[in-house]
């Protein structure tokens, strides 16, 4: 082993950058040792680092028997980290390796350093490899050695560069916001810090930097954007984490469409530069209410068919109960076509009514068109003469073809065949991974009705226009419609965005509306309002979760996979252990006294 100066292991190339015209050049790599094999004395290495794997042959006819090279490679192991210096050589054309970039050639081993020793790892780091998802965030350092994340995180990187890159080019000014901020109502928990200087108050940390970007409007800055970081301490799934990065941005003296026509610019450019992925403009513009009626969903995936037909008219002369006491009590039919549908199986059909109940609905009604015009399955009888054909009209549908009904309350039907137009997806492949459809779905109710306290609430967050700025918000609240919209990509929400409220008689009715006090309403927001009394002008943004784009491109099940070091489930970070218990002297610099179960108290 060679003394560690460092003109003994700086090393000259990546293990990924050799190639056929390198052949006869000397050359040091550096890296981890990812495989070992002994052929009968000689020795073959995969040498591994970020950039690719490059084999190293140690054979003792080669320079490398009389200086303990030979011995040095035998007691390598996986994961020590070494350098090594050797001639490239061209791999006879048998043995060349067409998966690997460096697979026409190998490293002829001169010397060889150890830099650091490895113990053994609790699992392979291979990239095909999966461990359980606890054991890889555990160990996370490992886990981030493998491809597929080492391609996330270089994707990352590279996609956040062509955004930024983009909205440099269209005027924006990149500008950080407070992390340390007030707490607001915002749809979340927020999570909370406690002041030592202010014993008993608290900062918050940012669900989004909504309030300070409207701010900026107001300030002058006209073109606002950030890669924001976001707190939210809210129950988590595949795609939510406490902690989680998003692009943002706003804009002054502009519409809808004007937020559309930035967006969709950023989303082009990063797409084609990162991805080599072309996408159309302009996205389609689906209005929320239709949206719903057509896919059953404010987020539907546009790669396939599969819509959802009112069959509601047709429904009240069939007789069948369900349909017609769903229909007495106020509530809706629809049916979904599946074209050669008839082909699936008595078994997978009625797994459809499991589906249906996870989410609320009661079951599923089906029938079968078969090559007679007619129809086969449950609810066949209830479809003869004129009504079949009035059916097979409503739906198109043709003989081979499988008819899915739900009859309940709109939001049920319309979650339930959602649901199951998505699994169905699932279940008969139609859709591409690499295929990409993106819209924006506009015109949200600007109230939802929260059962919790029997009110209704804001569906978005205070500040969103109405789509009428004189809207009598009293008089139907669940019929007023905002100038809110979301951005949707195969199934998933990418992000939300509006135009603001900016006159403050329209904000004042709209607080008043909601039960919202002078004295709390001065305590929650009075900083802004007193910003928007200096002259606001119209303005509107988006935000845009980064996470979640990547887990879409990289076909990976979750956001877990696209972070760097995310949380569990149940917001722990396995890594460090956090959160973690603090001493008895920092509680008492914050002024704060913990309530501890035993178990806590017996772990401080």
């Amino acid at each position: 082993m060679s003394s560690s100066t460092e003109a003994s292991w700086k090393r000259t190339h990546s293990c990924g950058d050799l190639r056929v015209e390198d052949d006869g050049i000397t050359v040091v790599l550096n890296g981890w040792v990812a495989n070992r094999r002994d052929h009968g004395g000689i020795f073959f290495i995969d040498l591994r680092d970020r950039y690719g794997i490059t084999q190293v042959t140690v054979d003792p006819e080669f320079g490398g028997g009389d200086t303990g090279v030979l011995d040095l490679a035998g007691a390598l192991k996986a994961e020590d980290v070494v350098s090594v210096r050797g001639v490239v050589r061209l791999r006879e054309a048998s043995q060349i390796n067409p998966n690997r970039a460096t697979g026409a050639i190998e490293v002829f081993a001169e010397a060889i350093e150890v830099l650091a020793r490895a113990q053994t790892p609790p699992f392979e780091i291979l990239d095909q490899n999966e461990p359980s998802q606890d054991l890889r965030m555990k160990y996370r350092f490992l886990d981030i050695r493998r491809r597929p994340m080492l391609e996330a995180l270089e994707l990352r990187s590279r996609m956040l560069h062509a955004m930024r890159e983009k909205l440099i080019e269209l005027d924006f000014v990149d500008v950080e916001t407070p992390i340390l901020t007030k707490a607001t109502p915002e749809g979340a928990r927020d999570y909370l810090v406690p002041s030592r200087l202010q014993h008993g108050s608290f900062y918050a940390l940012p669900q989004s930097p909504q309030i300070f970007k409207q701010i900026l409007m107001v300030a002058g800055v006209d073109r606002y954007f950030q890669i924001a970081r976001c707190f939210r301490d809210e129950d988590l799934r595949a795609d939510r984490q406490p902690e989680f990065t998003q692009l943002d941005l706003e804009m002054s003296f502009v519409t809808e469409e004007d937020v559309f026509d930035v967006f969709e610019a950023v989303i082009v450019h990063a797409f084609q530069k990162c991805l080599g992925v072309t996408i159309e403009r302009p996205f389609p513009r689906l209005l929320h209410a239709d949206a719903m009626s057509r896919y059953g969903s404010d987020k539907p995936d546009l790669r396939f068919g599969l819509e959802l037909v009112d069959v509601a008219e047709v429904a009240a002369k069939t007789g069948f109960r369900v349909f017609t006491g769903a229909l007495d009590s106020g509530g809706i039919v629809k049916a979904i076509r599946v074209p050669d549908g008839g082909k699936l199986t008595r078994k997978q059909i009625d797994g459809f009514s499991d589906v249906a109940q996870e989410y609320g609905g009661k079951g599923i009604a089906w029938v079968k068109c078969d090559a007679d015009g007619g129809f086969v399955g449950p609810v066949a009888k209830f479809l003869a003469g004129d009504v079949g054909s009035e059916l097979v009209a409503a739906t198109s549908a043709e003989p081979g073809d499988l008819l899915l009904f739900a009859a309940d309350r709109e939001p049920v039907v319309h979650r339930v065949l959602g649901e199951m137009r998505n699994h169905l997806a699932r279940l008969l492949e139609l859709t591409d991974p690499k295929e990409f459809r993106f819209a924006w779905v506009r015109e949200f109710p600007l109230f939802e009705w929260s059962e919790d306290r029997q009110r209704f609430e804001p569906s978005h967050h205070p500040f969103t226009a109405p789509a009428d700025w004189d809207v009598d918000f009293a008089a139907d609240p669940g019929s007023v419609k905002s100038q809110a919209y979301d951005l949707v990509l195969n199934g998933w929400e990418l992000g939300s965005g509006s135009i603001r409220i900016h006159r403050q008689d329209v904000q004042q009715r709209l607080f008043e509306f909601l039960g919202l006090g002078e004295e709390e309403v001065q305590r929650k927001f009075g900083f802004l309002l007193q910003a928007l009394s200096y002259g606001a002008p119209p303005h509107g943004g988006f935000a845009m979760g980064l996470d979640r784009v990547l887990a879409l491109v990289l076909g990976r099940p979750g956001i877990r996979e696209v972070i760097a070091f995310p949380k569990t489930a149940s917001a722990t970070c396995l890594m460090t252990d956090a959160p973690s218990i603090v001493s008895q002297e920092q509680l008492d610099e914050l002024g704060l006294v913990v309530r501890r179960s035993e178990d806590q108290a017996g772990a401080q």
